[in-house]
């Protein structure tokens, strides 16, 4: 079983979380609602002394008292050096809090909502931009004009989802009545207004119930140390060396490993082993110099986590995990460098139970087969399984290598903060077996196609005949509808159309795959599909390969990919296509405008068209379509999703791999003089404000709930790297809970019906509980623990509060809070399943499982 939380006397009332750093940012004007058409974002402030900017690079963070120095491999074969320049932007200043007060939220209560089935358009002639979907009463004010000489006046105004980011105190604002917080401190929780959560919830920790955290004991004698590759010798490391750029503190986190001896609710089937090495003292693989043995050391890492997870492993024995292979009869002997409550635990080189001192520790592949054959029973599962983690292998190494020797981005990727966040997810999800998997792809199209290769491409065209097309839109500018026809026209200006037909891009893999079917050939021959070939400017393919984005482009654009992308082929579903246009619609009727009066910082990623081909008999063309996404995001919007910010990877000038959460976090720490974990907790609880606390507020209004994971939730940063705001991308991720059919059909009469999006409340509860709460929030603090950057036991007794707080936003906070276990999808066994998480009934889609609830007491 999970021991107990560390024990934490509860905030005194009066408590406020620790000063923030300098800062200046925008604030709002009012304005009538309408279009999409400009920037939701928060203006960027301008930098203030003493606060880097969080997109410049940082160059070599001094360690401050470090016991020792990131280990030294030698340059990497054709790792650059460069610094990538800073990153200049302005803004308007904001008036301040009073001395004394810190950082504090104070959302109001999510008001009534009535009924409404009619968008209503508030904009008066000619005023709506241009270039954007129109929202009607689900739009938030825009940005404000500026004084001569406090902003840059050539810039679009910000348009819907604009939100004032949060001020910045200098450090001697911060409130002086109540102890600093330092490593486990649970910061007071922002007080709510009268209404609007309750202030009677339990406190995160009785007193004395922590357990306390000690050195990782040395290596017992008769075990041997993990095998390295030649230039890399454990014992060439002191011990406690640290990785590079971190501060004392984080280094010292290394040298602790928790004493959870069971990481589940299900019994400890791991088995007692030998003590192992010290964690602490061996060096991270994913620092090696060789992108080879990076990339098979994440992918090792990811098996693990995987496998420890869905069969309910229990946790190690002092520092050493003892794995069972009953099927092979053996096990694997894994040293712990972290063990995690979240589940982002980290791993050394797994070996095999009485091998021979000398052989090495497993590879991936290795690995792999030896699982397949414990989870799968012989079936094609195993086989599909091993042979997707060695291309995947394969690519995290080119990936890796790349970055190394280009780790700036190249123009125009790198003048666009969207764009180059969306191409820096280069290990992929830390607990998917396969993550980077591209089967199907050559060489040159993996370099063309991928965006952790700043991959770019036009986009292949058809000309579609009347007869054979289906389509939808909901996109309106100035009150006036626009097709997908319009929309397409714009996007490709100068295509040699053919009277009378509609243009339809496809991704230039799928172009060469689709013609090549006999269905696809019929319809060229009937004359309904003309292939247009490849025309227009390149696109760039965002983190789910297959949505590309043009920096300045209105709208980015969904593709259909036959390929096998981590747990299903990426082909649109006609439901899908539909369910995004409804979406729209539904935010249209007066649900944005009331769910953004209490949350005006976060918004839904608009899908408002689609344009799709259908066969003679009426029925849909697999893969012969694309949907049109709005795009809000201007060059300077710092919009970054959840698994780019927490993923390592190479940095300018530096020879290890770190997050963008991790370089954030420690420039905050050093520009404000506080602690490292009293930064990382007050970041923590401001995303789950302005990120997490909509989403809920969202389900309690509408009866929606969100598949919020980790790619498809961006925050939004200000210019010091603080989170003012969020997104939701996804037509595919919508729950509408059974319990809400009459609201919701009320609101708008035919919803569902199409889109298939109506779940039964159980299945919805299930799923919300799995995307927001194990997937992203969880997962969120497990990077935080895994990356040394704070105590995970401190955020989830502050996750604990939070939901407390919250339990009047739907079930689900009381679902977190209340239940003893929690039902996870097994990403593993879903593979080994041969299972698409597209087709099928959506309760049966993916393999899930029970593990405990770390946030249970």
């Amino acid at each position: 079983m999970l021991l107990p939380p560390p024990a934490c006397s509860a905030p005194a009332a009066a408590d406020r979380l620790p000063a923030s750093p300098p800062s200046v940012l925008a604030r709002p004007t009012e304005a009538p609602p309408g279009d999409l058409g400009s920037s939701p974002l928060p203006l960027a402030a301008p930098q203030q002394a003493g606060t880097p900017s969080a997109h410049a690079d940082p160059g070599p963070t001094p360690p401050a008292g470090a016991p020792g120095q990131a280990p030294d491999f030698g340059a990497a074969p054709g790792h650059a050096q460069a610094a990538s320049p800073s990153s200049a932007r302005a803004g308007v200043p904001e008036e301040a809090p009073a001395a004394g007060q810190g950082y504090k939220a104070t959302p109001p209560p999510v008001p009534a909502l009535p009924a409404s089935d009619a968008a209503v358009s508030r904009y008066p002639a000619d005023s709506a931009p241009q270039d954007g979907p129109e929202t009607a009463s689900g739009h938030v004010p825009a940005r404000p004009q500026h004084p001569t000489g406090s902003a840059p006046q050539d810039g679009p105004e910000t348009g819907p989802g604009h939100v004032p980011a949060r001020p910045q105190h200098p450090r001697d604002s911060a409130p002086h009545e109540g102890p600093e917080t330092g490593p486990g401190h649970v910061p007071a929780r922002p007080q709510y207004p009268a209404g609007s959560a309750p202030h009677d919830g339990p406190e995160p920790y009785p007193t004395g119930s922590a357990p306390q955290s000690g050195p990782v004991p040395a290596r017992g004698h008769g075990v041997p140390a993990p095998q390295y590759p030649s230039a890399w010798s454990a014992a060439e490391q002191p011990a406690g060396a640290g990785r590079e750029g971190e501060p004392a503190e984080a280094q010292a986190q290394a040298a602790i490993v928790p004493r959870q001896k069971d990481g589940t609710a299900r019994p400890r089937v791991g088995g007692v082993g030998p003590v192992g090495p010290e964690p602490a003292a061996l060096p991270d693989l994913l620092d090696h110099p060789d992108p080879a043995i990076a990339a098979e050391a994440a992918a090792v890492e990811n098996l693990l986590r995987c496998w420890v997870r869905e069969t309910g492993l229990g946790g190690p024995v002092g520092t050493l995990l003892r794995i069972p292979l009953p099927a092979s009869g053996s096990a694997l002997l894994v040293a712990v460098r972290h063990w995690s409550l979240a589940g982002w635990h980290r791993f050394s080189p797994p070996r095999l139970e009485g091998a021979p001192v000398n052989a090495p520790a497993l590879d991936a592949v290795t690995l792999a087969a030896l699982i397949a054959r414990e989870g799968n029973a012989g079936g094609r599962g195993g086989a599909d399984l091993v042979g997707r983690v060695a291309d995947s292998l394969h690519r995290t190494a080119e990936f890796i290598a790349d970055r190394r020797e280009r780790p700036a981005a190249p123009a125009p990727v790198a003048a666009d903060l969207f764009l180059t966040s969306e191409q820096s997810l280069l290990l992929g999800h830390p607990l998917q077996p396969d993550p980077k998997s591209r089967q199907g792809l050559s060489e040159a199209e993996v370099r063309r196609y991928s965006p952790e290769l700043h991959g770019s491409f036009p986009l292949h065209w058809l000309a579609v005949a009347p007869a054979a097309l289906a389509t939808d839109s909901a996109w309106t500018e100035r009150g006036r509808p626009v097709s997908a026809a319009q929309l397409l026209a714009r996007l490709a200006p100068g295509l040699p159309l053919p009277e009378g037909t509609t243009p339809l891009p496809l991704h230039p893999w799928q172009a060469r795959d689709l013609l090549q079917r006999p269905a696809v050939a019929a319809l060229r021959d009937a004359g309904l599909l003309t292939d247009l070939g490849p025309y227009g400017e390149p696109w760039y393919p965002t983190s789910s390969v297959r949505t590309v984005h043009r920096p300045g482009a209105p709208a980015m654009v969904k593709l259909s990919l036959g390929l096998r992308i981590t747990n299903s082929r990426r082909e649109n579903l006609r439901k899908e296509l539909h369910r995004g246009v409804e979406v729209h619609r539904l935010l249209r009727t007066g649900l944005a405008e009331h769910w953004q009066a209490a949350h005006p910082g976060f918004d839904i990623v608009r899908d408002p068209a689609w344009v799709a081909v259908d066969a003679p008999d009426g029925t849909p063309v697999p893969g012969l379509d694309a949907l049109l996404r709005h795009n809000p995001f201007r060059s300077d919007d710092d919009a970054v999703c959840i698994a780019a910010l927490t993923t390592p990877r190479p940095w300018p000038g530096r020879t290890t791999m770190r997050s963008r959460l991790a370089e954030t976090v420690t420039r905050l720490a050093a520009a404000t003089g506080r602690p490292l974990s009293a930064v990382a907790a007050e970041w923590f609880l401001r995303y789950l404000d302005h990120v997490v606390l909509p989403v809920l507020a969202f389900d309690a209004l509408a009866g929606i709930a969100l598949e919020a994971h980790q790619q498809n939730t961006l925050v939004l940063l200000d210019r010091a790297g603080w989170p003012v705001g969020g997104r939701y991308r996804d037509n595919q991720g919508y729950y509408f809970r059974d319990s809400h059919r009459a609201e919701l059909e009320h609101r708008l009469p035919g919803i569902g019906s199409a889109s298939d999006t109506f779940v039964s409340d159980s299945v919805t509860d299930e799923r919300f509980a799995y995307y927001l709460g194990i997937n992203n929030v969880l997962g969120l603090i497990g990077a935080f623990g895994s990356q040394r950057l704070a105590d995970e036991r401190v955020l989830l007794a502050a996750f604990r509060r939070f939901l407390g707080k919250a339990s009047n936003l739907g079930p689900l906070p009381a679902r977190l809070l209340d239940s003893p276990t929690l039902r996870c999808k097994a990403n593993l066994l879903t593979r080994l399943g041969g299972l698409d998480e597209l087709v099928g009934p959506v309760d049966t889609q993916s393999v899930y499982v029970t593990i405990a609830n770390p946030l249970h007491d």
